[in-house]
């Protein structure tokens, strides 16, 4: 049986919205075009993703909240020395910043909205990638330990980084309830990384919560890793992106344990003092963008065609 409850057709896009929405999406993806460029991956075939519309997931990655667990991911990766030599020694970050943020949300994108053989190919793609992505790093006692971006420990810690991060920000800063909670955003969740290789992740929050513990001998600060840091803090951004990006940064200490904060070394400003301020801006950004989601609608358009959603 077809799933029903389908959201609200969205209210259409003014002019200026949809201006202003194509700037957004350039920002984001570094599309000339103002349309996603894995648009395509979510839209096509016929067959069912990993998620619909009505579930944890969907909901949660649907939301401008992300925005903020974005930048609460990053920080958090710094944090682990393996993760973090990853992204000094392999990516761009410092010279593409944007386009290194474009290859995060194609995977989030066509994993959360996409079909089952897109998400297949997508996950095929990062496993290319990462297995050109190998070295050595310290560990927090000194050590020099080999690494590959495919061990399962490093694959462990950057998947419950993102998905504490995300999980976060919205409790924090979107007005939308989750669907079954925390406990199911984890649970469903967890399936997304199965294709790159993790077939043991935590199932509900409190298993989260135990394996992010379970890291903490593991993190370190360096020198490398304060200058990630000042740069996650200042990222080379257009100058009218910049006053959103510092909240969103602020917004993302704020919703961090303490002995994350103690260990970024940045001053965290309270959570209530940025909490309305941050869901206030994510608000006027939505309105100001308008409600129209072509990768949602693209996505639901599918899951009618096959008859998985009314």
């Amino acid at each position: 049986m077809p799933e029903t409850q389908s959201p609200r057709s969205p209210r259409p896009n003014t002019r200026l919205q949809s201006a202003l929405a194509r700037r957004f999406v350039r920002l984001l993806s570094g599309s000339e075009t103002g349309k996603p460029p894995w648009l395509a991956q979510v839209a096509e075939g016929d067959e069912p993703g990993l998620y619909l519309p009505n579930q944890a997931p969907w909901i949660v990655h649907a939301d401008f909240a992300t925005l903020v667990g974005g930048v609460r991911a990053l920080l958090m990766q710094a944090l682990h020395p393996g993760s973090l030599t990853g992204v000094r020694q392999h990516s761009r970050y410092k010279d593409d910043p944007l386009g290194r943020l474009a290859g995060t949300i194609r995977w989030l994108t066509v994993t959360t909205f996409g079909p089952m053989t897109s998400n297949q190919k997508e996950a095929n793609r990062v496993n290319r990638l990462h297995t050109r992505v190998s070295g050595e790093y310290k560990t927090s006692t000194g050590e020099a330990r080999a690494y590959q971006a495919a061990d399962k420990d490093l694959l462990l810690w950057v998947h419950v980084a993102f998905m504490d991060s995300f999980l976060r920000a919205h409790q924090n800063y979107s007005k939308r309830e989750i669907p079954g909670g925390a406990d199911e955003y984890v649970r469903l969740w967890a399936e997304s990384v199965k294709p790159l290789g993790l077939e043991v992740a935590p199932m509900n929050e409190a298993e989260l919560l135990e394996t992010l513990r379970s890291f903490d001998s593991q993190l370190v600060v360096t020198d490398e890793t304060r200058d990630v840091i000042k740069w996650i803090k200042n990222p080379p951004l257009p100058t009218l992106a910049k006053p959103f990006y510092r909240l969103f940064f602020f917004a993302a200490l704020a919703s961090m344990p303490e002995n994350y904060q103690r260990l970024i070394g940045e001053r965290a400003l309270p959570l209530w003092f940025v909490k309305s301020q941050t869901t206030n801006l994510l608000r006027m950004m939505r309105f100001a963008i308008g409600h129209e989601s072509p990768i949602e609608e693209s996505s639901i358009a599918r899951l009618r065609r096959i008859g998985s959603w009314q």
